[in-house]
């Protein structure tokens, strides 16, 4: 499957439990209207915190959008100001209901998919290449089994591992969905430095 070598899909996720405003969606709206540069075609979505809904989202993406990358943002609720940089997805152990109540069936991904699978990009590169003023930056090969886990893999599995996962912190008074924006606009364009180098 060809890429459309320009085209980025940026996706954030809606509300959830208690959090009525998703920073990360909040994010990627604030990073869209900053843009990647004029050689980027810019796509962005809202993914629901539903398994199955997001994993068809996902399957839309990459068989229509064929992006050359895909970055999708979730929100870690448990960190404080802290951006956290996935480096795979993994396929078992999803346990946890959704908002509609749902629970993947075996608590896997895909049913004979690999246990667990990497992206292309080399988050800790990215990591070492990185820093944003104001908050930390951390590497992390667990993506926590929840929603943002489960659409990583699929992600990684339907997008030929061109896909990449961030975990946000909440929103605060000093993490504004404004400062997270430019946050993930410099990651982005980073990560983008990477696919360049691919395909040169």
């Amino acid at each position: 499957m060809d890429s459309n070598s320009n085209t980025v899909v940026v996706t954030g996720f809606g509300p959830f439990r208690q959090h009525l405003v998703n920073s990360s969606w909040e994010a990627v709206k604030e990073m869209s209207k900053l843009g990647l540069g004029e050689n980027v075609d810019l796509h962005i979505m809202q993914l629901p915190v539903a398994y199955q809904k997001a994993k068809e989202l996902v399957c839309k993406i990459w068989t229509t959008l064929q992006p050359l990358l895909t970055v999708h943002i979730g929100l870690a609720s448990s960190s404080k100001a802290i951006i956290i940089f996935e480096q795979c997805g993994k396929n078992k152990g999803y346990k946890e209901m959704d908002v509609c109540g749902f629970c993947p069936e075996g608590g896997c991904c895909l049913l004979d998919g690999p246990e667990r699978i990497e992206s292309t990009i080399n988050m800790k590169t990215l990591w070492k290449n990185i820093s944003v003023e104001g908050i930390d930056v951390v590497f992390s090969r667990d993506a926590g089994r929840y929603i943002c886990d489960y659409t990583y893999y699929t992600s990684l599995y339907y997008g030929n591992r061109r896909a990449a996962f961030i975990h946000v912190p909440p929103l605060s008074k000093l993490i504004t969905a404004d400062f997270l924006g430019r946050a993930l606009q410099i990651i982005i364009l980073e990560m983008l430095k990477q696919c360049g180098e691919k395909t040169e």
